[in-house]
Formats: C-alpha cells, structure tokens, sequence
C-alpha cells in the first residue's frame, strides 16, 4: 500500500558504498544504473541475470537470495516479481538496520525512491509517497520541460561567489542569495551573459563590502 505517513526527503552519498540488488531484469538494469551513476559499487544477485544487466559492469551472481546477506550491504534495492523473496530481502534489511527498497511493492521498502530530474550540479526529486508513480514522473517531466542546463550553470556561479566569500574571511549567512537569485541572473545565464550575472549577484550579496577581486573573468 502507498505511504500514508510522512516521509523525510535524504539524498544518499553512497560513492564507494557497497549496494546489492536483487533481481536481475530490465527494472534491476534501470536500478543499478542509477547506482552506477552515484558512484555506488553495485552488486546483483537473480536466478537469470539480463545482458543488459551484466553490460553495466556490476558484479553478478546467477542463484537466489541467499538469507542474511541484505546485512552485508550499506542499501538494498530488491526488483523481483516474488513477494516471498521481497519479503526476505525486506526482513533481513530491517534485522540488520539495512535500508531496503523493493521496487512496486511499498509493503516491503524501508525507503521509496522519487522521481528524479538531474541538471548536473542540481538535483530536483518529486514523491507522491507511492500513492501515483505516474503523477510523480508527469511533474518531473513538467519541471524539465521549465528547467535545462543554465540552472547547473547558475549553481555554478552561486558556488563561485560562496566560495569567493570563505576565502575572503566573510561569512556566506547573512547574505541575500534569495534576492540575487530573483535579479534576473537566470535570463542572463540563458542569455550566456554570465559576467553580467556574475556582477548582478555580487550587488546583491554585499552591496556594502568592499569589491572582491575578479576571479573569474
């Protein structure tokens, strides 16, 4: 059933961390690339392990799940079509304090994985709870359909000007970064006009410090 209490929105750093999947079909393929993608070291366990799977440069292993290994595992996600092996993974995952997803199956998932808009350095996730994946995935389209590349170039920019400040000695609290942010730097950035953004957000952040150097010309 769909989650009906509240949920609290993470994003996980699992560069590095070892993740287990349990399935091996076209929805584990999808999973596992996502984990690729964040720099997870991914390891599948199914019965059939796709091409597509094995081409992604994970670890496999062509058997069942074997009982307790969830517990070797920083995350689990689990794609089977088999409730009984969902609700192993999801038991041995609670055991062991492993946080388990199975994929269409909210009964057996510790956490529930959002509709996903990536724009490099931004990330933006959209969750109905399970109640309408179909809802979820028409708002993530809707707000890219708003949103292209010039937004990771904007962060870009707001991480410059931060960092300018630590350097300096300044504090980054404090500063207006809603107002620089509602100047006008976005249509200068899809305009390409990035100094001109880049002097707009340094009016806006401190108007009253003294200028810091142009190190970004």
């Amino acid at each position: 059933m769909p989650v009906d209490g509240p949920l609290y929105p993470v994003n996980l750093i699992v560069t590095g961390r070892r993740v287990l999947v349990v399935g091996g079909g076209r929805i584990a393929a999808d999973k596992a690339r996502g984990l690729l993608a964040a720099g997870a070291i991914v390891h599948v366990v199914a019965p059939s392990v796709a091409d597509e799977v094995r081409a992604l440069g994970v670890t496999w292993e062509e058997r069942a799940y074997a009982r307790g290994e969830a517990a070797g595992y920083r995350l689990v996600v689990a794609c089977t079509d088999d409730p009984e092996a969902n609700q192993a993974v999801f038991d041995d995952g609670e055991a062991a304090g492993v946080w388990v997803n199975a994929a269409d199956d909210p009964d057996h998932c510790s956490y529930t994985l959002p509709a996903r808009l990536d724009r490099g350095r931004v990330l933006v996730t959209v969750s109905t709870g399970g109640h309408s994946p179909a809802l979820a995935s028409w708002l993530r389209d809707e707000l890219g359909d708003r949103l292209g590349d010039e937004v990771d170039t904007l962060a870009g920019l707001l991480a410059e000007a931060r960092a300018d400040l630590v350097a300096s000695g300044r504090s980054t609290q404090g500063r207006n970064w809603r107002s620089a942010l509602d100047s006008g730097m976005l249509d200068l950035v899809r305009a390409g006009r990035l100094d001109e953004a880049r002097q707009l957000l340094r009016a806006s952040l401190h108007p009253a410090d003294p200028p810091l150097p142009d190190s970004h010309p």
